[in-house]
């Protein structure tokens, strides 16, 4: 099984809408999507803008509902395939706690940038290089997009790499949040669907 860890500050907002959107997309694949916060309030619902964004963008009203919030620590990045923080800071976070997962820990747009830029060929021979097994699959998918970092122009805006935060901000502060989001996960989405073992 696939496990994918979302990460931003308080895990009330731009990661569970992250999760929710990575396990509603991926379905019916064997994805297990989770998320923290590196301030991570406790067992905190998502905002209410955030859980009608959510919905608004496909998810199932149940579980935008059942989220609670949780604080990220140095277990929860044992197990992940893909680690996607929201922020450059929150990458740090990760970086700081697990210095090892840094070839398979993204920004979510920084990963849509660099694997937008990659042939699907180079991807699949990747994919295909690492066996059958789905979830090596997925790690060797990850550490392709990352032998790139230092090869691909960075954005003109560094924040570019980077999801607004909209908690505590106006209705439109979520609307940009998830017109950045969005798409990052379904670059996502694509490229873990490229990496699925051919039958």
């Amino acid at each position: 099984m696939i496990e994918i860890l979302t990460v931003c500050t308080g895990n009330i907002c731009r990661s569970p809408l992250a999760e929710q959107l990575l396990r509603t997309r991926l379905a019916p694949l064997e994805v297990r999507v989770h998320s923290a916060g590196t301030r991570g309030l406790n067992a905190a619902p998502m905002t209410p803008e955030a859980v009608e964004l959510a919905v608004q963008l496909g998810v199932d009203p149940d579980d935008a509902a059942a989220h609670r919030s949780r604080f990220l620590t140095e277990r929860d990045l044992v197990s992940p395939d893909l680690v996607f923080t929201m922020t450059r800071d929150h990458r740090r976070s990760v970086a700081e706690l697990a210095p090892a997962r840094m070839r398979t820990t993204f920004t979510i747009r920084e990963f849509a940038r660099l694997s937008a830029a990659l042939p699907d060929a180079e991807l699949t021979q990747a994919a295909d290089a690492a066996g059958a097994d789905a979830a090596a699959r997925v790690r060797a998918v990850a550490m392709a997009v990352a032998s790139h970092r230092g090869l691909a122009l960075p954005p003109d805006d560094p924040g570019d790499d980077d999801v607004v935060d909209p908690y505590r901000r106006s209705w439109k502060t979520y609307l940009l949040s998830g017109s950045q989001l969005e798409p990052a996960v379904d670059e996502v989405v694509r490229v873990l669907r490229l990496a699925q073992p051919r039958s």
